[in-house]
């Protein structure tokens, strides 16, 4: 990760280009000091409908960041461009996160708790996080495949948090391969998956898209997921574990 040399005690101006950092710092218990946001920050709701829009995480609006005069900015190395990121850096504080396991994910809300002076604050979320997390219960093992896209179908690789969240979910990924692949229908029943896993983002997967897998995996088990809950790494890792128990009830 790269972390600032120390925390910005006068940052008042801060933008977030990270949806699920973005309720991070919304239940760290700041709010006037976030001055903008994604389009996909969509969580706390109050502040999708009121915080300053600059643009997508991938396609920000540069200009509209100039005019917002920000003192501190959180962005993600798989989340956000290299070039944008890099131009934001020639001006602003950036801090960059890249996270791939839950620990990943705990080392970046105690920097983010130390950088907004809400480290204490931050601590307790995770607390809260890890104690849910040690809840023993019996896991399925499924051999897993998590589909984020379609057309073409793209699945969650190797080296990601949704596969370090899979992993803690009891399930075994189908994909050695690394980032996020894209698959044929033909290479889908190649891999012969016990457990096709639809994400509710960030293509919003339905019942239909079951049917039509289902044609060419007559004998796999295909669920919709909630894809905030595998892939977000935040405060909203909160509902995870409880989540991921209630999962393996429903799997096969």
């Amino acid at each position: 990760m790269n972390v600032l040399p120390k925390p910005l005690r006068t940052s008042k101006r801060i933008i977030s280009l990270v949806p699920s950092q973005t309720e991070l710092l919304s239940d760290l218990g700041l709010e006037e000091e976030i001055v903008g946001i994604t389009k996909f920050c969509v969580h706390p709701e109050n502040w999708f409908r009121s915080k300053t829009k600059i643009g997508g995480t991938k396609n920000l609006n540069i200009e509209k960041i100039h005019e917002l005069q920000p003192d501190l900015i959180f962005a993600n190395k798989e989340e956000n461009t290299k070039e944008q990121i890099e131009e934001l850096q020639t001006l602003y504080p950036v801090y960059i996160s890249d996270i791939h396991t839950v620990e990943d994910a705990f080392d970046m809300m105690i920097e983010i708790g130390e950088l907004t002076l809400k480290k204490e604050q931050a601590l307790q979320i995770i607390d809260h996080i890890e104690a849910e997390r040690q809840i023993v219960y019996e896991k399925k093992n499924r051999r897993a495949l998590y589909l984020i896209w379609r057309e073409p179908f793209m699945a969650a690789g190797s080296d990601t948090f949704i596969h370090a969240m899979m992993e803690e979910a009891g399930l075994i990924n189908c994909l050695t391969a690394t980032r996020y692949p894209s698959l044929t229908k033909e290479g889908i029943g190649l891999l012969s998956p016990e457990l096709i896993l639809l994400s509710s983002e960030p293509y919003p997967f339905k019942e239909k898209h079951i049917l039509e897998l289902q044609e060419i995996l007559p004998f796999s088990q295909i669920i919709l997921v909630d894809g905030e809950l595998f892939s977000w790494y935040g405060s909203r890792m909160s509902g995870s574990f409880a989540y991921f128990r209630a999962l393996n009830e429903e799997i096969r």
